[in-house]
């Protein structure tokens, strides 16, 4: 189960249905949804997924959420882990809200919408080495791909509660 900043617990329908309503208040605006995930090592490794919906210029809402694994020491690992679970989660919500606007008798190619997977790795540190595999796996399922600085849903939402 995901969370609300303010502590309110919700599925992924429940995500589906919020995006698509906010959405569907006004077409006309740009969208980007957004999912990325960060993991943080202690005696466990705590991975954060968080989804985001940014209206283009208005700001936007996010959800998160938090689970602990036995600890993963190896870097190529976590990180694969981690562009995993935001892989599998863009593509349950994809279809999710992709089924929604169906219903509203509203095609999805007609929205200024699009999906983005980010990535916690970047052209500085240890990560530089994973980008060319990490950005042509994310991009083989057809979502666009966001590395730092870029990848605030990775680097900034879900690192902020994975600490």
């Amino acid at each position: 189960m995901f969370r609300r900043p303010n502590g309110e617990v919700v599925n992924v329908d429940q995500i589906a249905e919020l995006i698509v309503s906010t959405i569907c208040k006004d077409l006309t605006k740009e969208y980007t949804i957004t999912v990325g995930t960060d993991s943080q090592n202690f005696d466990k490794t705590k991975i954060v997924e968080a989804i985001t919906l940014h209206t283009v210029g208005r700001g936007g809402i996010f959800f998160y959420r938090v689970e602990y694994l036995p600890r993963i020491s190896n870097l190529r690992q976590k990180i694969q882990e981690e562009t995993n679970r935001s892989i599998l989660i863009t593509n349950d919500l994809v279809n999710k809200i992709e089924l929604l606007f169906i219903e509203r008798d509203i095609d999805i190619k007609d929205l200024n919408l699009q999906f983005q997977v980010h990535c916690d790795i970047g052209n500085v540190g240890k990560t530089k080495e994973l980008i060319k595999e990490i950005v042509g796996w994310v991009t083989s399922y057809g979502y666009s791909c966001a590395i730092k600085p870029n990848s605030y849903t990775a680097s900034g939402v879900a690192n902020k509660f994975s600490k």
